[in-house]
């Protein structure tokens, strides 16, 4: 069974790993195990350093040379020491799937070992949940807020382009009008009734990590 370990930035995306892509990818032969960064040694979770996250990547490649190892972090909070984020080649790009695949292989480059696969979300986690704003049915009773949830999807050509500022990412725009919005418990059940299918179908950076992932099974 190939082996590929996912490096989380917190227990959101571990749940979400766990939750909806273990299972799935277990049926193809694929044994997934998320984990997640530790930025200290009183801390686990989020990106405040490149410096800090780098050895652990290179230690996951060489340690299990048989397995593979990816990344799943979001793009709109990725520090400045980042691999090329602070480089005037990335501050020149305007559509954010170029910015995300120039940083993707910029971090190919820096890590450089060949079972390592770079995989950063736009823009994060809770993009995907804009796929469908009427599961977030389960959890509110206000249809005027569902209707504001659609309403931000459709200022946009797919959920993934919801935009990068700290202000208006996905998460902050769903705390604005849910602001009892459990990152981990609700964000994985609307999730999973959203269902990979449609997230892929509607992201298309999601969906090529994705295939990705399932082409390692051949290598």
């Amino acid at each position: 069974m190939k082996r590929i370990y996912i490096l989380v930035e917190g227990q959101t995306e571990e749940s979400f790993v766990d939750e909806a892509m273990v299972p799935f990818y277990a049926q193809l032969g694929i044994f997934i195990q998320p984990i997640i960064v530790s930025t200290s040694k009183s801390c686990k979770g989020g990106i405040t350093s490149y410096a800090k996250i780098k050895p652990q990547i290179l230690k996951l490649c060489k340690q299990d040379r048989n397995a593979w190892v990816t990344t799943f972090f979001d793009l709109y909070a990725l520090p400045n020491d980042f691999p090329m984020k602070s480089s005037s080649g990335y501050s020149s790009l305007n559509d954010c799937h170029d910015k995300v695949d120039f940083l993707e292989n910029a971090l190919q480059q820096d890590i450089s070992e060949q079972n390592f696969l770079p995989y950063i979300m736009l823009h994060e986690f809770e993009a995907l949940l804009f796929v469908d704003p009427d599961k977030f049915e389960w959890w509110v009773d206000d249809a005027s807020i569902i209707d504001s949830l659609h309403q931000i999807k459709e200022s946009y050509s797919s959920p993934e382009e919801i935009n990068n500022s700290p202000q208006t990412a996905p998460s902050k725009r769903i705390l604005g009008l849910i602001p009892d919005y459990k990152k981990v418990v609700q964000g994985t059940i609307i999730a999973m009734e959203i269902g990979l299918d449609e997230m892929r179908r509607q992201c298309l950076h999601f969906n090529h990590w994705l295939d990705r992932l399932e082409n390692l099974r051949d290598l």
